[in-house]
């Protein structure tokens, strides 16, 4: 599994949302992104952090930072989750991992004493010019929004957690 660092471009990548529309990295040049892959639609944590991200939308535009969420949830899954939560930010579909894998959020997981393959919930900012700026390995999921903003808010060192 490779390892992104900040410092790093991006990977670059398109992928469909909700409704199948295609979005790629290249549609947020000039603008800052928070980029958060989670394991699996209307889970409990998944969700308290997608209405995380939900509640903080407008605080995180106003700064110009746009949100998109990733997992390997199919689109209709995504519809749903995204109806019952009202999320303003759009949410991929990578069903083939392909995202996953150039992230490289795919790992080894624990869970009741069981070893198992998932997804890593990790959240990337990416600047302007799609550099990554920091890695969120284990984001707070009921307070992500406001660790995005004190990484913002005081400069950052640029470090990862």
């Amino acid at each position: 599994m490779k390892s992104l660092k900040v410092g790093q471009k991006a990977p670059a990548f398109t992928g469909k949302d909700e409704n199948g529309n295609a979005i790629s990295l290249k549609n947020f040049t000039g603008k800052k992104l928070v980029l958060y892959f989670y394991p699996k639609d209307a889970t409990p944590t998944c969700t308290i952090q997608a209405c995380n991200l939900r509640d903080g939308f407008e605080q995180l535009q106003k700064e110009g930072i746009a949100v998109i969420g990733v997992s390997p949830d199919d689109e209709k899954s995504h519809q749903k989750f995204k109806e019952k939560k009202a999320l303003p930010f759009p949410l991929i579909a990578d069903t083939s991992h392909e995202l996953i894998n150039k992230y490289g959020v795919w790992g080894e997981k624990k869970m009741f004493g069981k070893q198992y393959m998932g997804l890593l919930r990790t959240t990337f900012l990416i600047d302007e010019n799609g550099i990554i700026e920091h890695i969120f390995h284990k984001p707070k999921s009921a307070q992500h929004t406001q660790e995005i903003m004190a990484f913002y808010g005081k400069g950052g060192t640029g470090s990862e957690n």
